[in-house]
C-alpha cells in the first residue's frame, strides 16, 4: 500500500493544502488539536472532492443505464459467436461504437478519485512517522499525531504493534475498536449500496449476466473493503466511510427521483407520480413532467410500469400529453357533456309560490 501511495506523492501537496485550510477553519472551533478539527478537515476534503467529481457521476449513471439497454443484443452477440471469442469481440466493440457505450464510463468516480485516496494515505502514513509532507510543517504534523478520533489516533492502524500506537499516545484496545466497528460499517455501507442498486434500480425484465456479475459485486466488493481495512490508517477508514455514505445518499435520491426504466423504484416512483396528480388534478414540477412526457413519447414500446401508469391515468379520466401535463380524456369530457345534457332535458321548470298561483294572470290586450 505504501508503495502504490508514493506513486501518487505528487497530488499530496494540494490534498495536504486543502486538510489545512480546512483545519484552521475547524481549529478555531473545536480547538487546533482537536480530533474533531482534524476528521471533519478529512470528511470535508471528501464532500469537496464529491462535489467536483457529480458531472462523472452523471456520465456514471447514464453509462450503466446504457450497458443495461444493450445486455439483449450483448447476450444475442455472445450466444451467436460462442465458439468464436475473437468475433464475439470485434463484434462488442462495434456495438459499443454505434452505441456510443463506455464500459469502463461506470468507474470514472472510483478512477478519479484513488489519487485523492492514496495522497491522503501517504499523507496519514508520514504524519504517523512523525514527517513534515507537502505544506504541513512540523507543528501541523505533531497536532495531527496526537489527535484522536473516540481515543483513536487518526494515524493509527487496526495492524499497529502495541509499541507504535503508544508512540502516538493510545492504547492498542482503542484503536482496534474503533478501527474494527468502522470497517464493520464501511463494509455495510458498501453492501447496502450496492444491494440497493440491484434491488430497486435493476430492469427486472431483461436476465443477463450483467446482473448476475452485479450481484457477485454486492458481495465481493465488502469482503475487499474489509481485508483492506485493517491495513488503513483510521484518517483513511473516516475518509472511506464519509465517501460510502456520500454514495448512498447520492445514490438513493437518484433512485427516487430518476429511476431506470423496468426497475421496481421506477413502479414506485410512477406510483408516486400518480398519487401526485390525483391530489392536484394536474403535473405540478419541471422533473414531473419529463417523466410524462419521455412516457408518452415512448408510445408502445413502454414497459409494463408505463403502461400501468397510463391505464391508471386512463381509469381516472385523465389521457397524459405530449408536453408532460394532463388533460380530461375524450371518453372522460364526452360522459361528462352527455351527464349535463341529460340533466338539462329533465330539468324542472320553477316552482311558484302560493301568492304567484293565487294572483291571476292579466290578459293580453288586443289591438
Amino acid at each position: 500500500m505504501d508503495t502504490i501511495a508514493s506513486l501518487f506523492s505528487f497530488i499530496t501537496t494540494p490534498v495536504s493544502w486543502i486538510i489545512v485550510q480546512f483545519h484552521s477553519l475547524y481549529g478555531a472551533i473545536f480547538g487546533a488539536d482537536s480530533g474533531w478539527a482534524w476528521g471533519l478537515s478529512i470528511v470535508s476534503l471528501v464532500i469537496l472532492i464529491r462535489i467536483c467529481l457529480i458531472p462523472l457521476f452523471v456520465k456514471q449513471i447514464k453509462a450503466t443505464r446504457g450497458m443495461q439497454a444493450l445486455q439483449p443484443k450483448m447476450k444475442a452477440i455472445q450466444e451467436r459467436y460462442k465458439n468464436d471469442k475473437q468475433r464475439q469481440s470485434e463484434e462488442m466493440m462495434k456495438l459499443y461504437k454505434e452505441t456510443g457505450t463506455n464500459p469502463l464510463s461506470s468507474c470514472l468516480p472510483i478512477l478519479a478519485q484513488s489519487p485523492f485516496f492514496f495522497a491522503l494515505y501517504h499523507v496519514l502514513a508520514n504524519i504517523a512517522d512523525g514527517k513534515t509532507i507537502g505544506v504541513l510543517n512540523q507543528q501541523l504534523v505533531d497536532s495531527a499525531r496526537e489527535a484522536k478520533i473516540f481515543g483513536a489516533p487518526i494515524a493509527a492502524k487496526f495492524m499497529d504493534s502495541s509499541e507504535k500506537v503508544a508512540a502516538l499516545g493510545a492504547s492498542i484496545t482503542d484503536v482496534r475498536v474503533v478501527t474494527a466497528v468502522m470497517i464493520v460499517l464501511m463494509s455495510l455501507s458498501q453492501f447496502y449500496t450496492q444491494r440497493q442498486l440491484m434491488q430497486k434500480n435493476v430492469d427486472l425484465s431483461v436476465k443477463t449476466p450483467f446482473m448476475q456479475q452485479q450481484k457477485m459485486l454486492m458481495y465481493i466488493f465488502p469482503v475487499i473493503f474489509a481485508v483492506m481495512g485493517i491495513n488503513f490508517p483510521v484518517g483513511v477508514l473516516v475518509y472511506w466511510l464519509t465517501t460510502n455514505v456520500w454514495t448512498m445518499g447520492q445514490q438513493m435520491y437518484v433512485i427516487n427521483q430518476n429511476p431506470t426504466p423496468g426497475s421496481k423504484a421506477q413502479d414506485q416512483y410512477l406510483t408516486r407520480l400518480l398519487k401526485h396528480v390525483s391530489s392536484h388534478g394536474e403535473v405540478k414540477g419541471r422533473g414531473k413532467k419529463k417523466v410524462v412526457a419521455a412516457i408518452v413519447a415512448k408510445g408502445p414500446d413502454r414497459n409494463d410500469n408505463e403502461r400501468k401508469f397510463i391505464a391508471a391515468l386512463t381509469k381516472q379520466g385523465l389521457a397524459a400529453q405530449a408536453d408532460g401535463s394532463v388533460t380530461k380524456s375524450a371518453e372522460a369530457t364526452a360522459d361528462s357533456d352527455a351527464a349535463s345534457g341529460g340533466a338539462a332535458k329533465r330539468q324542472q321548470p320553477k316552482r311558484q309560490s302560493k301568492s304567484q298561483r293565487q294572483t291571476p294572470s292579466k290578459p293580453s290586450s288586443k289591438k
